[in-house]
């Protein structure tokens, strides 16, 4: 236990203190591990390529099909069509909720970074249509609805990552998911617009002009300034283009054109098909009806290839050939990075596992699951508040605790879900997310840490607490 504890902490000061890759680190410390509990050096190496490949032969490739799904969405303008069509539906009050929830649920296959940006133009002017505490408002639903989505809803690259590590099927992962995400989400929002509405937002203090809304000649659309190039870029990394009227394939039609005339309902429909594939699948398990060309179709790989060969044709449609393979481009440049830091995270949850860590956990609690599910929530929260990133707190805690489960019973889905919520709490100012939602949404650093430093903290605590009676029922 010293040496795990030992292994983490140094983890923590490699990436804070001595700025050294995540990857790099994880590596270290699971090397670092192997070797102190007594493995010896075949088995140490063994036991780290071995915890790579495994999680990669898990979640790889559907990782890889949901960021390239979300690239090719990206560039069809479908996102910011969704967003004018749910402004058009629930009205301007309402929408902080529908905006965060479909953030939360739909938008997951897009990179958050992405997402953002794609976002906040849209937000800031649903923030003027709200009114007071407009900015507020859109601002949390954002933060929190992009965050919870990551490690909580099926395909969010942290929860793809967490259901791989701890071996949970991947319909189950979306069902259970999907059922805590949505009343997290709400509560929430809803929490932190009642501390907005009793004063607790300060336009004055909280809010500075967005620096980027200069317009751009000739267009009347704002422009980002050279303070902002750097997260202007994250979006225009493959999009330029299918941003410009004239970037479709010659001789077809230009993509402001085709977008427009391509139905939102077809540009979701391969994303929506996936996920319904993968929901159906998990039902009939549990309901033990099998039937071999379902199975074939929603197993989660068939599932979101599916879904990325339907959105590939139907963007080619929207945008031209050429607008998709540059998306594509963009999908493998952005999966990565998340490939590589889910597989060493894997790598270190596989030799804290060999060690026998998990055997010795389970002598110190008792039958009852709160215990393990609130250790897993602490310990992601603070590698969390330590590290700034979501996805590698909340592997690491699952890969901590995920040898409790079987000792005591605990469903697997559990601590994926606690390890979840608890890699929610304190996004602050390590976090990338932060200073977007800070540069984007015309924020002073005092509002961010309210707005998304608060508020998706409050969304971890109501996440846990809606864990622990669930884990009654399982």
């Amino acid at each position: 236990m010293i040496n795990t504890g030992v292994a983490i902490l140094a983890v923590v000061l490699l990436i804070v203190r001595f700025k050294f890759n995540p990857a790099v680190s994880l590596v270290i410390g699971s090397a670092y591990l192997g070797l102190t509990a007594g493995l010896g050096t075949e088995k140490t190496i063994e036991t780290i390529t071995k915890g790579f490949g495994d999680i990669m032969a898990e979640v790889g490739l559907l990782i890889a099909f949901g960021v390239l799904m979300g690239a090719m969405l990206q560039q069809t303008g479908a996102i910011q069509r969704l967003v004018g069509a749910l402004l058009k539906v629930f009205g301007p009050n309402r929408m902080p909720y529908a905006m965060s929830l479909t953030v939360a649920t739909l938008l997951q296959s897009i990179f958050l970074d992405v997402l953002l940006v794609i976002a906040a133009p849209l937000a800031r002017n649903l923030a003027a249509k709200i009114g007071k505490r407009g900015t507020a408002r859109m601002a949390t639903a954002l933060a929190i609805g992009g965050e919870c989505g990551i490690v909580l809803t099926v395909p969010g690259v942290g929860a793809l990552a967490l259901a791989g590590l701890l071996g949970v099927p991947l319909g189950k992962m979306l069902l259970f998911g999907v059922l805590l995400v949505i009343p997290t989400v709400a509560i929430a929002v809803a929490v932190m617009c009642f501390l907005f509405d009793r004063g607790w937002w300060n336009e004055e203090r909280d809010e500075q002009p967005f620096l980027g809304e200069e317009p751009v000649p000739g267009t009347g659309e704002p422009a980002a300034d050279s303070g902002h190039a750097e997260h202007a870029a994250v979006a225009d990394r493959g999009a330029a283009a299918s941003t410009e009227p004239g970037s479709g394939v010659v001789g077809t039609r230009t993509s402001a054109a085709t977008r427009s005339e391509t139905p939102l309902p077809v540009l979701l429909a391969p994303l929506l098909t996936a996920l319904v594939l993968i929901a159906l699948g998990a039902v009939l398990d549990v309901a033990e009806v099998h039937n071999p060309v379902i199975e074939f179709l929603s197993a989660p790989v068939i599932a979101l290839l599916i879904g990325l060969v339907g959105t590939s044709f139907v963007g080619r449609y929207a945008v031209g050939a050429e607008a998709m393979q540059r998306s594509i481009a963009t999908g493998f440049k952005e999966s990565g990075q998340i490939l590589i830091l889910t597989g060493v995270g894997g790598s270190l949850a596989a030799t804290i596992a060999a060690t026998g860590l998990g055997k010795i956990l389970g002598e110190y609690f008792t039958a009852s699951t709160a215990a393990p599910l609130l250790m897993v929530w602490v310990i992601a929260a603070i590698l969390h508040v330590a590290v700034g990133s979501v996805t590698i707190s909340a592997i690491t805690a699952a890969g901590i605790l995920g040898p409790v489960a079987p000792a005591l019973g605990i469903d697997p889905v559990l601590i994926a879900l606690a390890a979840g919520a608890g890699s929610l709490f304190a996004v602050h100012v390590t976090s990338n997310t932060f200073w977007l939602l800070q540069s984007l949404l015309g924020q002073t650093t005092r509002g961010t840490l309210k707005t998304c430093s608060v508020g998706v903290s409050v969304a971890s605590v109501v996440a846990i607490l809606l864990i622990l009676p669930l884990s009654a029922l399982l």
